[in-house]
């Protein structure tokens, strides 16, 4: 059988293009491979079939650009759901949107069994767990777009590191990124929780006021989403540091962790990963068992939404374990709203937070 799928927002990651990822001239006129969209068109077994946008001339461009019939270009979100049976749900509209149309999506007629939802989950803690508590209510999957967790190598990575101790227990652990923390750093901070399998126990944050996002988008309207950073402690023990307050341009994403068996390091945009176990006190550079380069945007990042569809018909199909859960993307959001608490109040935060402090929004495109 096909699988069929539809989409609640057309902007950018839902098929039409980043400006700062793609090229200029194409975004918004065109098919983009790098997006749900394309994930969809890539994989045997769905199909992309119904979309849905509250600005018509964004829905009309994108329809035109996906081969989406006019009769399901749908103005507004909850007029698609009550006109189609659709097994799965993309969410790429901004992340203040999220909790509305996830549990819009699992509560409505149409009773999708998987929802695709842009990173980062949420701006808001508790948004997420209502989003997470909604899709458990209607057995649905909530699966998290943090794309590193699709590709090959990082799953790999993730294998030696857990289930290997490639790097024993790991002490301490560097990474640095571009601004801002929700937009673009999620990424960071969902591969730190990733491979350490942790979630944060106490942080402390910084947060700058930069952001390079209202220019780069023509954003029209102001939000908190800004340049920042910390450490977070985490539940095992690891220390962490964060530096997200990098421009675009200038930055790297870098990792750098250091265990009792060895040391790793990182470097997704240039493409290197180096790795040292520790022997007899002297630490010696071997290659990674199992992985052949390092993670690329160009390679890695573009395979990552045909990867995530595919896994979504596995999950459909009742085949496979949810890569990319909501609870744990909650983790990587409850660090970045730990910053702000942390960079307002000028004190530590501790995770869980308390209640009232899971209400606190910090607000993105």
């Amino acid at each position: 059988m096909t699988y069929r799928a539809g989409i609640i927002g057309t902007g950018g990651i839902a098929g039409m293009g980043i400006l700062g990822m793609h090229n200029e001239e194409a975004i918004g006129q065109e098919k983009i491979r790098a997006s749900h969209a394309g994930g969809y068109d890539e994989t045997p077994g769905v199909e992309l079939v119904a979309v849905a946008d509250i600005d018509e001339e964004s829905l009309h461009k994108f329809g035109e650009a996906w081969d989406i019939p006019p009769d399901r270009r749908y103005e507004g979100h909850d007029t698609m759901l009550a006109a189609e049976d659709l097994d799965v749900v993309s969410v790429c509209t901004p992340s203040f949107l999220h909790r509305d149309h996830v549990v819009d999506a699992v509560k409505s007629e149409t009773d999708p069994d998987v929802i695709w939802c842009e990173k980062p989950i949420a701006s808001a803690v508790s948004d997420a767990e209502e989003m997470i508590e909604a899709c458990d209510d209607a057995d649905a999957e909530l699966l998290v777009n943090h794309s590193f967790r699709f590709t090959d190598k990082l799953q790999r990575l993730h294998e030696l590191v857990q289930e290997t101790g490639l790097l024993g227990d790991v002490h301490s652990v560097s990474s640095q990124f571009r601004m801002e923390l929700l937009r673009n750093s999620t990424h960071l901070l969902d591969t730190l929780v990733y491979l350490l399998d942790a979630r944060a126990d106490r942080v402390s944050g910084y947060i700058s006021g930069e952001n390079e996002a209202v220019n780069s988008l023509d954003a029209g309207r102001a939000v908190d989403d800004a340049a920042g950073g910390g450490y977070a402690l985490m539940d095992d023990g690891t220390f962490t540091t964060i530096d997200c307050t990098i421009p675009r341009n200038d930055s790297s994403m870098t990792l750098s962790f250091v265990g009792t068996e060895g040391k790793l390091y990182m470097n997704n945009d240039d493409g290197e990963w180096r790795y040292w176990s520790l022997e007899d006190g002297e630490h010696v550079e071997e290659p990674l068992p199992g992985i052949e380069g390092a993670w690329t945007w160009e390679d890695d990042y573009e395979s990552a939404f045909s990867n995530a569809a595919s896994h979504v018909v596995e999950l459909l199909d009742g085949e496979a374990t949810n890569r990319s859960p909501g609870r744990e993307a909650t983790r990587s959001l409850e660090i970045i709203v730990g910053f702000y608490i942390s960079h307002y109040t000028g004190g530590d935060v501790s995770i869980p937070l308390d209640r009232p402090l899971r209400d606190v929004t910090i607000t993105s495109w």
